[in-house]
């Protein structure tokens, strides 16, 4: 991990003093350090660190504004404005458990092309801080991010389930896989359909772990590894972010390893159907009419829409065994992002005690999260003339609402599922997170799970 959390105190660290908006002196500091901080401009503004010289020109420590205290993820910046050493916070922070998050996120480097590492910090834990789960939280944002930031040259349907087998390995779980035509043999027909054209063949990835008694939870993330658009094809400009389509599946593994480090008392399982979206004489056309597993015939109204199809046979799978908790995961829709920007994911669910739960666990652990509506008038307008149901909508509007509630019609028996539209990606620079690959809602749903079934 970039910034080395150390439980036990560490001899010599600089103190971080944080300092709210113009709370220079409500904060403890010497006047020779509030005379230094008046004649640098430092007064607290949320973000800014400010390193305070000693009598002999030594450091004696750092100032950081925490503005009106409202993000302790902002304690990230630390982890990259801070000189490289030891140091401890002066007080303690409003949230701990979070600060401590907030420095291990900042600290995230995409290394695997040649990019630098970050500074050599080393920070002492916050008092009453459970470390050991901090570590676990940030290895699983970590796991996520570096999926994510992997080209698909590196990060096809075979890299992405070698990555499933290694985490799978490092925790003794089971993985088995249903690939090619064999997902037809099997009754996987859209997963079939939507991956076929590409070199790397298509396949459902299937992991298991934990005790067979203990409740079932099921996450299933869709695993495109790149979206070309089909025939309906992208522009060039539309493809750019595209190595980013798996990021459903990057988070639910980022979540399933943050579950099994934990050693919790459930029966994880994870689906990921895994394709790339490519063109090819064999490529599925708009207009054809798609089987599922479901037994719901789909006609393709827009072959750009292909998400949602590999997640419908795989959800289908998982809803027959009526897991007491069903999460699916997926970048599926650009209106997502019209109605609430990158950094606001929505999710859908009928059950409202989980709806709550996600609500508070979103607000305790900041990471943000808006529930959106199954508005069922809506379904009348996935109608086709042909076939069960359409791929999309004619007329455009409520795109994130209709996909959801098209994924709902593959889910009939569990109680307990919820589905979650990311766009796993920050545009820019964030004080715990650089710009690319992201890990959305899957600290929220560690919360909820770890409550329900630690």
């Amino acid at each position: 991990m970039p910034v080395e959390l150390v439980e036990t105190k560490l001899q010599g660290a600089l103190p971080v003093h944080l300092v709210g908006r113009d709370g220079l002196e409500a904060a403890g500091l010497a006047p020779s350090a509030i005379a230094w901080a008046k004649a640098n401009g430092f007064s607290g503004d949320a973000g800014r660190t400010l390193a305070v010289p000693g009598e002999n020109g030594a450091l004696a420590g750092a100032l950081f504004g925490i503005g009106d205290g409202e993000g302790a993820l902002d304690l990230g910046a630390l982890s990259k404005t801070l000189p490289e050493g030891d140091w401890h916070f002066a007080s303690a922070p409003a949230e701990p458990e979070l600060a401590a998050i907030a420095l291990a996120l900042g600290g995230y480097v995409f290394t695997r092309y040649g990019k630098k590492p970050g500074k050599a910090l080393r920070f002492d834990v916050p008092a009453g801080v459970d470390a050991a789960r901090v570590r676990r939280i940030a290895d699983g944002v970590f796991l996520a991010r570096d999926l994510v930031n992997t080209p698909t040259s590196d990060m096809g349907p075979d890299d992405l389930e070698k990555a499933v087998r290694t985490l799978a390995a490092a925790h003794k779980a089971e993985v088995s896989v249903i690939k090619g035509d064999e997902l037809l043999a099997r009754n996987f027909p859209m997963i079939h359909a939507v991956g076929r054209a590409s070199s790397g063949a298509p396949r459902l990835i299937d992991m298991i772990w934990g005790q067979p008694g203990a409740p079932k939870v099921t996450l299933v993330g869709k695993g495109v590894c790149f979206d070309t658009g089909g025939l309906d094809i992208k522009p060039s400009s539309g493809m750019l972010l595209m190595k980013k389509d798996m990021g459903g599946a990057a988070n639910v593994l980022g979540l399933a390893s943050m579950i099994m480090a934990a050693g919790l008392n459930v029966r994880l399982r994870v689906l990921i159907p895994a394709v790339e979206n490519s063109i090819a004489g064999n490529a599925f056309r708009p207009g054809d009419v798609l089987a599922s597993r479901k037994g719901i015939t789909v006609e393709i109204g827009n072959t750009d829409a292909e998400g949602r199809l590999v997640l419908g046979d795989a959800l289908a799978l998982a809803d027959d065994e009526e897991p007491q908790l069903l999460v699916d995961m997926a970048t599926l829709t650009g209106a997502a992002r019209v109605a609430l920007g990158p950094d606001l994911p929505p999710f859908y669910t009928g059950d409202e005690a989980l709806a709550s739960d996600l609500a508070a666990a979103s607000l305790a652990v900041e990471d943000p999260l808006w529930r959106m509506p199954l508005w069922r008038p809506y379904d009348a307008k996935l109608s086709s003339k042909i076939a069960d149901i359409n791929n999309v909508t004619t007329d455009g509007f409520a795109g994130s609402i209709t996909a959801a509630l098209f994924l709902k019609r593959f889910v009939e028996k569990t109680a307990g599922w919820a589905h979650f539209d990311i766009f796993a990606w920050n545009p820019t620079d964030r004080p715990h997170g650089p710009a690319g690959g992201e890990a959305q809602g899957i600290r929220a749903l560690e919360r909820i799970i770890s409550t329900r079934f630690g």
